[in-house]
């Protein structure tokens, strides 16, 4: 233990951002010790690593008192109380076992009520989109720029995910979470206004932005106010109100586009939206999160790492770009195109450059340079590329090869989501009950590559059972996948890294989603040319195939033998994404099978 305390001279003291950051190096290379250092610092508990046998991998977090003395190896795991301050004692104890932050239970469960309400709301709205998005790009007559509704969503919430979390420091969580939430609230206002496709992307990515800082917020005010070793079971709640809120949108999204109208799918939304930006105004302490004096707006701004955020930004578009337009609305060969795709070779690493030199990187660059936390990064990011070119996919399948309307398309969807949202749950209370880490990460990259294996043998003329249960392998896998990572990181940092480490799991795992969704309309709308022209026999031939690449519920219309000839197109066009999506999910396996995490600490609850 002595030499987990190294004595600092109080004549020339470290800053505290660079002893955060040799303590994360020094995690970030496995060095189980600097673990402990983390959160002995952060979370003031009494530590003590023993190396045994039995306890090789775990890390012993004993939580008290807190004491004067620094602790040593002769010092005892539970010190003695005075009877008279015995039952005070005991319950300021138990309180501050539960919530960090000297927040009272009903405050708190004021607070995470909203912060279920906002996740189960953005997820609820993510989904729509999944269901309803044949109808919605067929209203406008734009179903080959389907991709986009969903890709301006993501972009712009991948965009300023990291601006938010170090912003949060600086100015305090709460301002930040009802700007988000009042965003949010006004673009989901403007989907259902919205008059052309154009209008709609616009306000998809304004929305994107609301939604994105929302649950980006709410996971670091969760990390605000819960402990690390009972976090788990929170993020079980967190994880059952996403999935609920996933499993409604995709089921009622196609059902509410074709009985009430798409519009309505959007103004719903908005009561709820309102209601809790009240009660977060009421509930949430100013001064929550603050690491320091709270800071001006533009003099937070000042710190802020402008040229990361700026490169980041414009990689990711211009990548989106030229995978869109690509061999879709435009030759490889377009200007557009090359340009696009030339910009984001230059800009990416130009980024990786600049975050390696500021002071304070939205994206440290030690998180993906060390393992466990590169793995568990790189395995969250494949994840979510995963689950947006299957999910976003699915619908098309169902719709285009199947012809199902969007009502059964969407119903569906339903039990995956229901799956992944009880399997999510499930692994926040296990890793709690087994302090284990490891587990869920790797379980859910096996399934997530069980799943895209069945997905390849999927085709027509199977029963209804099997079209209802393909999807529950890949649920499966990220119901065990995004809990799994998202503890396992947070256990593997610091308390105050926990804004910058969220923001950097969140900024990649979105990163996931938006390339997910542009790589799989890359394969599926190039493929479709290709196999459109091949297959699509007769005189009306070139009418044919503008017809349905504009719009999917044109397909069930057309007349033999063209229905036939379309239908073989799509199939075989989406058979090849969930190749590609094999080939990648078996990369996540190999990722994860090498890393090493620490175990989980018990809280003693104990008093003498």
């Amino acid at each position: 233990m002595s030499s987990l305390v190294r004595p600092q001279h109080r004549s020339s003291p470290e800053p505290e951002t660079q002893v955060d950051e040799d303590i994360s190096r020094q995690v970030d290379d496995g060095d189980e010790e600097a673990i402990l250092t983390a959160h002995q610092q952060t979370s003031s508990p009494l530590i003590n690593n023993e190396h045994n046998r039995d306890t090789k991998d775990n890390v012993h977090v004993h939580i008290d008192n807190p004491i004067d003395d620094p602790p040593t190896e002769r010092s005892p795991l539970l010190h003695r109380r005075n009877s008279s301050s015995s039952t005070s004692s005991s319950s300021s104890t138990a309180r501050s076992l539960i919530f960090l932050g000297e927040s009272s239970p009903t405050r708190f469960w004021l607070i995470f009520s909203q912060i279920l309400a906002a996740q189960f709301i953005a997820s609820f709205d993510s989904t729509l989109m999944a269901s309803s998005h044949p109808v919605i790009t067929s209203h406008f007559k734009a179903a080959n720029s389907a991709s986009w509704l969903s890709t301006a969503f993501l972009l712009t919430s991948t965009a300023f995910q990291p601006l938010l979390g170090r912003l949060s420091d600086a100015m305090g969580r709460k301002p930040l979470f009802v700007m988000s939430l009042a965003i949010f609230a006004l673009a989901t206002l403007w989907c259902g206004l919205a008059g052309s496709i154009e209008s709609f992307v616009a306000a998809r990515a304004v929305c994107g932005l609301g939604a994105g800082g929302t649950m980006t917020l709410g996971s670091i005010l969760t990390s605000d106010l819960v402990p690390i070793e009972r976090r788990g079971n929170y993020q079980s709640y967190v994880n059952m109100s996403f999935g609920t809120g996933a499993a409604l949108g995709a089921a009622l999204g196609g059902a509410m586009a074709e009985a009430l109208g798409w519009r309505w799918e959007f103004g719903v939304q908005i009561p709820p939206l309102l209601l809790c930006i009240a009660v977060v105004v009421v509930v949430i302490p100013d001064d929550i999160g603050l690491k320091g004096p709270r800071k001006g707006f533009r003099e937070a701004l000042g710190e802020f790492d402008f040229k990361g955020s700026a490169l980041l930004t414009v990689s990711t578009t211009s990548a989106i770009l030229g995978l869109n337009f690509g061999g879709n609305i435009y030759p490889w060969t377009h200007p557009l195109v090359i340009a696009s795709l030339s910009i984001a070779a230059i800009s990416f690493p130009t980024f990786l450059w600049i975050e390696s030199r500021v002071h304070l990187p939205i994206m440290p660059l030690r998180l993906i340079r060390h393992s466990p936390r590169a793995n568990l990064v790189f395995a969250n990011f494949i994840a979510a590329f995963l689950s947006n070119c299957i999910f976003f996919n699915i619908p098309l399948y169902f719709q285009a090869v199947l012809l199902s309307s969007a009502t059964s398309s969407g119903l569906r969807l339903a039990l995956p989501s229901i799956t992944s949202s009880i399997i999510g749950a499930s692994t926040g209370f296990a890793i709690t009950l087994t302090r284990r880490l490891k587990w869920p990460v790797v379980s859910g990259t096996v399934w997530y590559l069980a799943g895209c294996i069945i997905l390849c043998f999927l085709h027509r003329g199977m029963s209804t059972v099997v079209y209802l249960l393909i999807l529950i392998p890949q649920s499966i896998g990220q119901g065990f996948q995004f809990p799994g990572t998202f503890m396992a990181i947070l256990a593997s940092s610091s308390q105050s890294e926990q804004a910058v480490v969220t923001s950097t799991l969140i900024l990649w795992r979105s990163l996931g989603f938006v390339l997910g969704i542009a790589m799989s309309s890359l394969v599926v709308q190039n493929a479709l040319v290709y196999y459109l022209n091949l297959f699509v026999q007769g005189q009306d031939k070139a009418e044919i195939i503008e017809l349905v690449r504009a719009s999917v519920e044109a397909v069930a219309k057309l007349q033999e033998p063209y229905r036939e000839q379309v239908v073989q197109s799509y199939e075989a066009s989406l058979r090849l994404m969930f190749i590609l999506c094999t080939v990648v999910a078996t990369i996540s396996v190999l990722i994860v099978l090498p890393m090493k995490l620490p175990r989980l600490a018990p809280v003693n609850r104990k008093s003498s």
